[in-house]
């Protein structure tokens, strides 16, 4: 059985990420090499659905290219990983125990909030991955109790994954700009602060504590994801900071460890 592994939190950015890994792609490549998971868990902002959680249970999930207007190369990309039914079955009893509605979906795929950054933690895709919806309803305190739902998966060798963004105003993107927006980098300052203390309180109501906090996330869905990590992770786990620096001004590449890494 593999050993308790980590909770991870990464700023997946804009979908090029996939072509241009750049430093963060190169952190993730290399926390990659050190993981040993038996499988991942992603939870990512783009799967919202209503009437209860989702969980993807197909045996092998397809590579959705979620997203338009971008080069060819990227739709040519693959990440061909297996699904985990079986454990896709024991998520969702999980999330049903915990008072979370949820059930199985067979034909859902992976979008790019999963697949791209597991494509730079594990390029070989030889750890199997399911996939967990996000509620469209859902608020930071559900995102916490999301989290908290799925943790007990850490200590059965099961990685953690939420994918979501630091920082995400597509409204002010300016695209290969790497001088990065001083707003959106004070934003960023103080989820480091309230993440690598523990502040549960702030983070869960960043929209009045938080500097510029609207403005960094003009929508809450790609936050939401830093919560479930959280969450996962418990009050007591160190963590490391993986500093992905800025993207097109306002899109914070930073993405956190929660726990350490087995040798």
């Amino acid at each position: 059985m593999s050993a308790t592994q980590p909770v991870l939190f990464v700023s997946h950015g804009a979908p090029t990420f996939a072509l241009d890994p750049g430093r963060p792609g190169a952190l993730l490549n290399e926390l990659g090499t050190k993981l040993k998971p038996r499988a991942v868990v992603v939870v990512s902002p783009h799967w919202m659905t209503r009437g209860g959680i989702a969980v993807t249970a197909s045996q092998r999930p397809e590579t959705i290219h979620d997203f338009g207007g971008f080069p060819a190369a990227l739709y040519q990309l693959q990440y061909p990983v297996a699904g985990e039914p079986f454990l896709a079955a024991q998520v969702a009893a999980r999330l049903n125990a915990a008072g979370l509605e949820a059930h199985l979906d067979t034909q859902r795929g992976l979008d790019h909030g999963a697949w791209v950054p597991l494509m730079h933690l594990f390029p070989d895709a030889e750890i199997p991955a399911i996939q967990v919806s996000m509620p469209a309803t859902l608020t930071t305190e559900g995102a916490w109790k999301l989290g908290e739902a799925l943790a007990p998966l850490a200590a059965e060798g099961v990685l953690i994954l939420a994918s979501g963004s630091l920082t995400h105003n597509l409204y002010e993107i300016r695209f290969n700009d790497t001088r990065g927006d001083v707003a959106a980098q004070a934003f960023v300052d103080w989820a480091r602060q309230a993440v690598t203390t523990h502040d549960r309180a702030a983070l869960v109501d960043y929209l009045r504590v938080a500097p510029n906090a609207q403005r960094a996330h003009p929508s809450s869905d790609h936050y939401l994801p830093l919560l479930v990590a959280a969450g996962a992770a418990g009050a007591e786990a160190p963590v490391t900071v993986l500093d992905g620096g800025m993207q097109h001004g306002v899109l914070s590449m930073e993405s956190y460890l929660f726990g350490e890494v087995s040798a």
